[in-house]
Protein backbone atom coordinates (compact mmCIF):
# COMPACT_ATOMS: atom_id res chain seq x y z
CA UNK A 1 0.00 0.00 0.00
CA UNK A 2 1.23 3.52 -0.79
CA UNK A 3 1.09 5.90 1.79
CA UNK A 4 0.90 9.82 1.91
CA UNK A 5 3.70 10.18 4.39
CA UNK A 6 7.40 8.37 4.66
CA UNK A 7 7.66 9.10 8.21
CA UNK A 8 5.12 10.57 10.60
CA UNK A 9 6.26 11.40 14.30
CA UNK A 10 4.48 12.49 16.90
CA UNK A 11 5.06 13.78 20.39
CA UNK A 12 7.05 16.21 22.32
CA UNK A 13 7.78 19.14 20.31
CA UNK A 14 9.96 22.19 21.75
CA UNK A 15 10.89 25.43 21.37
CA UNK A 16 14.84 25.60 22.26
CA UNK A 17 16.47 28.64 23.50
CA UNK A 18 20.28 27.81 23.09
CA UNK A 19 23.53 29.31 24.42
CA UNK A 20 27.42 28.29 24.69
CA UNK A 21 29.47 28.17 26.53
CA UNK A 22 28.03 28.43 30.07
CA UNK A 23 30.02 27.00 33.25
CA UNK A 24 28.25 29.22 35.73
CA UNK A 25 24.67 30.93 35.92
CA UNK A 26 25.31 34.81 36.92
CA UNK A 27 24.31 35.60 40.21
CA UNK A 28 21.98 38.18 41.58
CA UNK A 29 20.97 39.94 38.51
CA UNK A 30 24.07 39.71 37.05
CA UNK A 31 24.58 38.71 33.49
CA UNK A 32 27.41 36.62 31.33
CA UNK A 33 28.61 36.65 28.24
CA UNK A 34 28.28 33.90 25.85
CA UNK A 35 30.01 33.27 22.39
CA UNK A 36 26.70 31.75 21.00
CA UNK A 37 22.65 32.06 20.82
CA UNK A 38 20.46 29.93 18.97
CA UNK A 39 16.93 29.18 18.66
CA UNK A 40 15.48 25.46 17.27
CA UNK A 41 12.62 23.09 17.22
CA UNK A 42 13.64 20.26 19.46
CA UNK A 43 11.95 17.57 21.22
CA UNK A 44 12.41 13.85 20.63
CA UNK A 45 9.37 14.24 17.90
CA UNK A 46 10.57 17.62 16.82
CA UNK A 47 14.61 17.24 16.46
CA UNK A 48 13.48 13.70 14.16
CA UNK A 49 10.99 15.04 12.13
CA UNK A 50 13.09 18.09 10.79
CA UNK A 51 15.92 15.85 10.15
CA UNK A 52 14.19 13.15 7.99
CA UNK A 53 12.75 15.99 6.17
CA UNK A 54 15.96 17.32 5.46
CA UNK A 55 17.37 13.66 4.40
CA UNK A 56 14.36 13.91 1.91
CA UNK A 57 10.97 12.19 3.06
CA UNK A 58 7.97 13.34 3.11
CA UNK A 59 7.74 14.23 6.43
CA UNK A 60 3.92 14.48 9.23
CA UNK A 61 4.43 16.42 12.77
CA UNK A 62 1.85 15.20 14.87
CA UNK A 63 1.88 16.96 18.27
CA UNK A 64 0.65 20.21 20.29
CA UNK A 65 1.83 23.68 20.57
CA UNK A 66 0.27 26.53 22.52
CA UNK A 67 -1.63 29.39 20.90
CA UNK A 68 1.27 32.00 21.61
CA UNK A 69 4.71 33.46 19.75
CA UNK A 70 6.87 30.38 20.36
CA UNK A 71 3.85 28.14 18.58
CA UNK A 72 4.15 30.34 15.72
CA UNK A 73 7.45 29.99 15.58
CA UNK A 74 7.50 26.60 15.54
CA UNK A 75 4.74 25.51 13.56
CA UNK A 76 6.74 27.99 11.04
CA UNK A 77 9.76 26.82 11.48
CA UNK A 78 8.19 22.90 10.71
CA UNK A 79 6.94 24.46 7.03
CA UNK A 80 10.15 25.54 6.12
CA UNK A 81 11.11 22.08 5.71
CA UNK A 82 7.76 21.57 3.81
CA UNK A 83 6.67 19.23 7.21
CA UNK A 84 2.85 18.42 7.31
CA UNK A 85 1.64 20.36 10.30
CA UNK A 86 -2.59 19.29 9.72
CA UNK A 87 -2.12 17.79 12.50
CA UNK A 88 -0.36 19.62 15.16
CA UNK A 89 -2.64 20.92 17.51
CA UNK A 90 -3.15 24.25 18.99
CA UNK A 91 -3.85 23.78 22.81
CA UNK A 92 -5.59 26.35 24.23
CA UNK A 93 -4.84 25.85 27.72
CA UNK A 94 -1.26 24.96 27.15
CA UNK A 95 1.80 27.06 26.79
CA UNK A 96 3.87 25.55 23.68
CA UNK A 97 6.79 23.76 25.40
CA UNK A 98 9.47 25.49 25.94
CA UNK A 99 13.12 25.29 26.83
CA UNK A 100 16.17 27.63 27.81
CA UNK A 101 19.47 24.80 27.01
CA UNK A 102 22.86 26.55 28.81
CA UNK A 103 24.92 24.20 27.03
CA UNK A 104 28.53 23.61 28.68
CA UNK A 105 32.09 23.64 27.14
CA UNK A 106 32.08 20.06 26.87
CA UNK A 107 28.96 20.06 25.11
CA UNK A 108 26.69 18.97 27.90
CA UNK A 109 23.72 20.65 27.82
CA UNK A 110 21.72 21.00 30.94
CA UNK A 111 18.29 22.85 30.46
CA UNK A 112 15.41 24.94 32.22
CA UNK A 113 12.05 23.16 30.63
CA UNK A 114 8.60 24.67 30.71
CA UNK A 115 6.05 21.31 30.09
CA UNK A 116 3.45 22.64 27.80
CA UNK A 117 1.31 21.16 25.38
CA UNK A 118 3.07 18.34 25.01
CA UNK A 119 0.75 17.03 28.16
CA UNK A 120 -2.36 18.43 25.60
CA UNK A 121 -2.50 17.05 22.72
CA UNK A 122 -4.60 14.02 21.70
CA UNK A 123 -5.05 11.96 18.67
CA UNK A 124 -8.80 11.90 18.00
CA UNK A 125 -10.50 9.04 16.14
CA UNK A 126 -11.48 11.02 13.30
CA UNK A 127 -7.38 12.22 12.90
CA UNK A 128 -6.48 8.12 12.91
CA UNK A 129 -6.80 8.09 9.33
CA UNK A 130 -4.33 10.84 8.32
CA UNK A 131 -1.95 10.53 11.23
CA UNK A 132 -1.15 6.32 10.36
CA UNK A 133 -1.24 7.51 6.57
CA UNK A 134 2.25 6.94 6.71
CA UNK A 135 4.90 3.90 6.02
CA UNK A 136 7.00 4.83 9.74
CA UNK A 137 5.40 6.07 12.54
CA UNK A 138 7.59 7.12 15.21
CA UNK A 139 6.25 8.43 18.71
CA UNK A 140 8.89 10.32 20.87
CA UNK A 141 8.28 11.64 24.24
CA UNK A 142 6.60 8.85 26.28
CA UNK A 143 6.30 10.18 29.82
CA UNK A 144 5.87 13.90 28.97
CA UNK A 145 2.31 13.55 27.00
CA UNK A 146 0.37 13.38 29.64
CA UNK A 147 -3.59 12.69 27.98
CA UNK A 148 -1.68 10.34 25.21
CA UNK A 149 -0.17 8.58 27.95
CA UNK A 150 -2.99 7.56 29.51
CA UNK A 151 -3.38 4.66 26.87
CA UNK A 152 -4.35 6.43 23.55
CA UNK A 153 -0.35 5.86 22.14
CA UNK A 154 -0.93 1.97 22.85
CA UNK A 155 -3.92 2.43 20.93
CA UNK A 156 -2.79 4.26 18.20
CA UNK A 157 0.67 2.12 18.05
CA UNK A 158 -1.67 -1.52 18.01
CA UNK A 159 -3.97 0.46 14.96
CA UNK A 160 -0.57 1.27 12.86
CA UNK A 161 0.67 -2.08 12.93
CA UNK A 162 -2.51 -3.91 11.78
CA UNK A 163 -2.24 -1.11 9.11
CA UNK A 164 1.52 -2.36 8.18
CA UNK A 165 3.50 0.75 9.53
CA UNK A 166 6.45 0.09 10.88
CA UNK A 167 6.97 1.41 14.25
CA UNK A 168 9.70 3.27 16.68
CA UNK A 169 9.70 4.95 20.16
CA UNK A 170 11.45 6.71 22.10
CA UNK A 171 10.61 8.14 25.66
CA UNK A 172 11.51 10.70 27.83
CA UNK A 173 11.79 9.05 31.41
CA UNK A 174 14.00 9.17 34.41
CA UNK A 175 12.65 6.45 36.85
CA UNK A 176 11.61 2.72 36.77
CA UNK A 177 8.11 4.21 37.47
CA UNK A 178 7.61 5.07 34.18
CA UNK A 179 7.94 1.73 32.82
CA UNK A 180 4.29 1.03 32.98
CA UNK A 181 3.75 3.72 30.45
CA UNK A 182 6.13 2.56 28.18
CA UNK A 183 5.26 -1.38 28.63
CA UNK A 184 2.23 -1.31 26.99
CA UNK A 185 3.51 0.14 23.92
CA UNK A 186 6.05 -2.17 23.45
CA UNK A 187 4.24 -5.11 22.17
CA UNK A 188 3.34 -3.06 19.07
CA UNK A 189 7.18 -1.62 18.36
CA UNK A 190 9.29 -2.50 16.03
CA UNK A 191 12.22 -0.88 17.18
CA UNK A 192 12.58 0.63 20.91
CA UNK A 193 15.07 3.78 21.16
CA UNK A 194 16.29 4.92 24.41
CA UNK A 195 19.34 6.36 25.25
CA UNK A 196 21.41 4.43 27.87
CA UNK A 197 20.55 6.58 30.38
CA UNK A 198 16.76 6.20 29.72
CA UNK A 199 17.22 2.67 29.49
CA UNK A 200 18.81 2.36 33.03
CA UNK A 201 16.17 4.01 34.72
CA UNK A 202 13.50 2.60 32.65
CA UNK A 203 14.78 -1.28 33.93
CA UNK A 204 16.92 -0.52 36.75
CA UNK A 205 19.43 -2.31 35.59
CA UNK A 206 23.22 -1.42 34.86
CA UNK A 207 24.74 -4.03 32.69
CA UNK A 208 23.84 -3.32 28.79
CA UNK A 209 22.79 -6.82 27.67
CA UNK A 210 20.84 -7.19 30.96
CA UNK A 211 18.85 -4.46 29.84
CA UNK A 212 18.54 -5.22 26.20
CA UNK A 213 17.48 -8.61 26.77
CA UNK A 214 14.75 -7.10 30.17
CA UNK A 215 13.83 -4.70 26.84
CA UNK A 216 12.88 -7.83 24.47
CA UNK A 217 11.18 -9.41 27.01
CA UNK A 218 8.58 -6.64 27.34
CA UNK A 219 7.74 -7.54 23.64
CA UNK A 220 9.81 -5.16 21.60
CA UNK A 221 11.04 -6.10 18.22
CA UNK A 222 14.31 -5.03 18.38
CA UNK A 223 15.93 -2.70 21.02
CA UNK A 224 18.47 0.39 20.24
CA UNK A 225 21.01 1.65 23.03
CA UNK A 226 22.28 4.64 22.28
CA UNK A 227 25.82 5.01 23.84
CA UNK A 228 26.86 8.38 23.24
CA UNK A 229 30.38 8.38 22.22
CA UNK A 230 30.58 4.35 22.75
CA UNK A 231 28.41 4.16 20.17
CA UNK A 232 25.45 1.80 19.80
CA UNK A 233 24.27 -1.37 20.43
CA UNK A 234 21.51 -3.36 18.65
CA UNK A 235 19.87 -6.79 19.87
CA UNK A 236 16.39 -8.38 18.63
CA UNK A 237 14.11 -11.14 18.99
CA UNK A 238 15.88 -13.43 16.52
CA UNK A 239 19.14 -13.35 18.44
CA UNK A 240 21.05 -10.43 16.40
CA UNK A 241 23.37 -8.25 17.53
CA UNK A 242 25.10 -4.98 16.29
CA UNK A 243 27.40 -3.22 18.30
CA UNK A 244 29.66 -0.20 16.47
CA UNK A 245 31.41 2.56 17.54
CA UNK A 246 30.78 6.17 17.86
CA UNK A 247 32.05 8.75 14.70
CA UNK A 248 35.13 10.79 15.62
CA UNK A 249 33.99 14.08 16.43
CA UNK A 250 34.58 17.41 17.97
CA UNK A 251 31.22 17.89 20.02
CA UNK A 252 29.64 21.37 20.57
CA UNK A 253 26.58 20.51 22.16
CA UNK A 254 24.15 17.07 22.89
CA UNK A 255 21.14 18.73 22.72
CA UNK A 256 19.11 16.57 20.61
CA UNK A 257 21.63 13.88 19.68
CA UNK A 258 19.52 10.90 20.53
CA UNK A 259 16.40 12.29 18.48
CA UNK A 260 18.30 12.87 15.18
CA UNK A 261 19.67 9.18 15.53
CA UNK A 262 15.92 7.98 15.57
CA UNK A 263 15.22 10.01 12.24
CA UNK A 264 18.59 8.91 10.50
CA UNK A 265 17.65 5.42 11.03
CA UNK A 266 14.39 5.62 10.07
CA UNK A 267 16.19 7.16 7.01
CA UNK A 268 18.05 4.18 6.64
CA UNK A 269 14.64 2.24 7.07
CA UNK A 270 12.81 4.35 4.07
CA UNK A 271 15.92 3.57 1.66
CA UNK A 272 15.92 -0.02 2.74
CA UNK A 273 18.96 -0.34 3.69
CA UNK A 274 20.60 -3.24 5.73
CA UNK A 275 20.13 -3.22 9.72
CA UNK A 276 24.03 -1.79 9.97
CA UNK A 277 23.88 0.65 7.30
CA UNK A 278 20.08 2.19 9.32
CA UNK A 279 22.53 2.18 12.37
CA UNK A 280 25.38 3.97 10.80
CA UNK A 281 23.22 6.59 9.61
CA UNK A 282 21.53 7.03 12.67
CA UNK A 283 24.79 7.68 14.22
CA UNK A 284 25.83 10.11 11.28
CA UNK A 285 23.00 12.42 11.88
CA UNK A 286 23.57 12.06 15.78
CA UNK A 287 26.95 12.79 15.11
CA UNK A 288 26.32 16.14 12.59
CA UNK A 289 23.90 17.33 15.27
CA UNK A 290 26.64 17.53 17.94
CA UNK A 291 28.70 19.35 15.60
CA UNK A 292 26.60 22.74 15.85
CA UNK A 293 24.41 24.64 18.52
CA UNK A 294 20.69 23.69 18.56
CA UNK A 295 19.22 20.36 17.78
CA UNK A 296 19.67 19.31 13.18
CA UNK A 297 22.23 22.45 13.21
CA UNK A 298 24.78 20.78 11.32
CA UNK A 299 22.50 17.82 9.23
CA UNK A 300 21.53 19.69 5.83
CA UNK A 301 20.43 16.36 3.60
CA UNK A 302 20.91 13.06 2.52
CA UNK A 303 23.76 13.22 0.31
CA UNK A 304 25.96 15.16 3.22
CA UNK A 305 25.23 12.55 5.47
CA UNK A 306 26.36 9.84 3.06
CA UNK A 307 29.44 12.17 2.67
CA UNK A 308 29.92 12.04 6.23
CA UNK A 309 29.74 8.51 7.17
CA UNK A 310 32.12 7.48 4.07
CA UNK A 311 34.85 10.31 5.29
CA UNK A 312 34.69 10.59 9.35
CA UNK A 313 36.51 7.98 11.62
CA UNK A 314 35.19 6.29 14.00
CA UNK A 315 36.55 6.41 17.75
Amino acid sequence: MIMTFDYTSMGFYTFDALCRPVTDIPPGGGTYFVDEFTIAVSGAAGSAAIVAAKHGLSVQAVGGVGEDLMGDWVLRRLADFDIDTANMQRCPDHTTSSSVVTTRPDGARPALHKRGATAGFFVSDDQIDRVLDTAILHVGGVGLMDRMDKGRTADVLAEAKKRGCRTTLDVFASTPDDLPLVRPLLAHTDFFMPSEEEAMALSGLTDFEEIARFLLDQGTGAVILTLGDKGAMYRDQQGNKIDLPAFSIDVVCTCGCGDCFNAGFATGLHLGLPMEDCLRMGQAASAQNAMGLGSQAVVTSLEATRAFMETTPTR
